[in-house]
């Protein structure tokens, strides 16, 4: 049997075979496979079916659908339902889907079990819900942080102006400043300093009350005021064992335990304080102004939390110091045995009358190395003793004080008997300079242990009763470790401040710390400056401090009596 193979049409026009007229081709021809209809498939068009072979050429929907060329409805498959599923399902094979993230599972329990039916949608609108505050709560803690920043880098800090922009002291037109001294530079420096040795041992101290330890915000004490004690803030040059010291040649530079724990901690403070400078032979003195700031304690100085600009305001920062001043002294002789045992040393108190009662205080004279032909005598102070193993411990006691939890955002009475590292914390960030001024002073004077105290208002707007909440005690070289407190920096400072200061020629001198920069200035002022015949201007009376008339006296005695009483009694320099 021999296969004949038929002659293949050629079609220039399109993709298919040539288009075959039905008037002109026999009926027969028609049905052949080679002059099977087909649809005109133009180069511009998609190459879909070609033709649908399970269709009735005689159908007569088809024919009605499209009249004019009935064998074209061979190819019409818009009407075709398996046509249609078979696109969709095309789609749906090359559709993908761009979020992978599977679908929230509800949260089953009694309120779904039941009513899952009428509420399907509920679960995932209560995620969306959820998520919904998940961002808003990431915002609102990004805009907290930026608002840190910007109160950090003090961009945008206009609250604490009335505190930070206004100097300790007024700079007189005939001040010349002699130079500026950035604190960035005070990071670099580095000077390490011999053991110091002991000249002289004044005054006397009383025993600490051990059961002040086991305080609790529970069973808290009431604060007690001390009318009848005198307590002395005697500056350098006012004090005669200095003098004597200074007229025996025992060293070059003179100061005390306050003025330099001031220097030492200048890079952390942010409130404007001042020394006075005294350059007199080949000796220097660094000296205090009476009513000095350094004479108060600071409160929430390094804190980002506003505090009232108004100064007659029980919460500004002015009438804070005042009462933390009150609190720290009173607190230093409440709890103490107070049964007459004292522990007396070489000579009494240098700045106490006979017979009169003062407070619990051991003055000890030590001196420095801080060149061949340079020493340093200071000043320090002990308020208390302690027996230990058939030991003397020496104890520096200070308080802690609580004005209202709405401004530390931590509430002593709920959290020091359980949060008490926290509490710590907080104070140590909201006061850090005052709290290194401390622990410097205890260093100083080589206190064996360190009493904080936690003292809180009765009421927060009660600023004259006070209780104690708890003590905590601290040894000084391991409580600075923790502050980040190097000691050979703090030498540094003050090493660098004297060799500024000896190169300068006899006279006063004033060393302030600028009120809006961190950085301190030093002027040169005239030899009769800050004396009794030399007069400042005065702070308005509406900016003065209003206290009770019941109390006023008595605050303003216990933080003044100490310079009252020195320049009523004679003082001999001793050769």
């Amino acid at each position: 049997m021999v296969f004949e193979v038929v002659a293949v049409p050629f079609n220039p026009d399109g993709w298919g075979p040539p288009d075959v007229s039905s008037s002109t081709t026999p009926t027969s021809l028609l049905n052949h496979p080679l002059n099977a209809a087909s649809a005109s498939f133009s180069r511009s068009e998609k190459l879909g079916r070609i033709a649908d072979w399970t269709r009735n050429v005689n159908n007569p929907t088809a024919r009605a659908a499209n009249p004019r060329n009935a064998s074209e409805s061979l190819f019409d498959f818009s009407g075709d339902d398996s046509f249609a599923a078979t696109l969709a399902a095309d789609e749906d094979s090359s559709f993908r889907l761009v979020d992978g993230k599977p679908p929230p599972r509800p949260k089953f329990g009694p309120k779904w079990r039941f009513h899952s039916h009428q509420q399907r949608q509920l679960p995932q609108r209560r995620d969306e819900e959820v998520e919904a505050r998940k961002r808003e709560a990431e915002k609102e803690r990004a805009r907290r942080d930026r608002l840190y920043s910007l109160n950090r880098s003090g961009a945008n800090n206009p609250r604490r102006e009335a505190a930070i922009f206004k100097s300790s002291v007024e700079i007189q037109p005939e001040w010349n400043m002699l130079d500026q001294i950035p604190f960035s530079t005070f990071s670099k420096l580095s000077f390490v300093v011999p053991d110091p040795e002991d000249l002289l041992f004044c005054g006397a101290l009383e025993f600490y009350d051990r059961s002040y330890d086991r305080l609790t915000p529970k069973n808290e004490r009431r604060l007690e005021r001390f009318k009848n004690r005198n307590f002395f803030k005697v500056t350098t040059t006012d004090d005669p064992v200095i003098r004597r010291l200074a007229n025996e040649d025992k060293a070059t530079v003179f100061a005390t335990d306050t003025i330099l724990s001031s220097l030492m901690c200048a890079p952390r403070s942010v409130y404007s304080w001042d020394i006075v400078i005294q350059r007199v032979g080949n000796k220097l003195f660094f000296d205090k102004r009476d009513g000095s700031q350094l004479d108060l304690l600071s409160v929430h100085e390094t804190s980002q939390e506003p505090l009232p600009e108004a100064k007659d305001d029980i919460n500004s920062a002015y009438s804070l110091s005042v009462e933390a001043a009150y609190i720290n002294q009173n607190f230093s002789q409440q709890v103490l045995v107070r049964d007459g045992n004292k522990v007396s040393f070489d000579e009494p108190n240098p700045f106490a009358n006979e017979g009169e009662d003062s407070a619990s205080v051991a003055y000890r004279y030590r001196r420095w190395k801080l060149d061949d032909d340079m020493y340093l005598v200071a000043r320090c102070e002990l308020q208390s003793v302690v027996e230990v193993n058939n030991q003397r411990q020496f104890l520096t006691l200070n308080a802690l004080n609580e004005f209202d939890p709405k401004y530390s955002g931590v509430d002593w009475r709920r959290k020091l008997e359980t949060q008490r590292g926290a509490v710590l914390a907080t104070e140590l960030k909201n006061n850090a300079n005052k709290i290194a001024k401390w622990t410097v002073q205890s260093l100083l004077a080589n206190a064996d242990m360190m009493k904080l105290g936690y003292v809180s208002r009765v009421h927060p707007r009660d600023h004259f009763n006070h209780v104690i909440l708890g003590v905590v005690g601290y040894k000084p070289r391991d409580f600075a470790a923790q502050i980040n407190l190097n000691t050979a920096n703090m030498w540094g400072i003050v090493k660098s401040i004297v060799d500024l200061c000896m190169k300068l020629n006899e006279g006063k001198y004033v060393l302030v710390k600028d009120p809006s920069k961190p950085q301190v200035r030093i002027y040169e002022v005239p030899a009769d400056a800050f004396e009794n015949d030399y007069v400042e201007e005065p702070l308005p009376e509406e900016e003065q401090v209003r206290l009770p008339a019941e109390d006023a006296n008595d605050i303003v005695a216990e933080i003044d009596v100490g310079a009252t009483d020195v320049e009523d009694k004679e003082i001999d320099a001793v050769p």
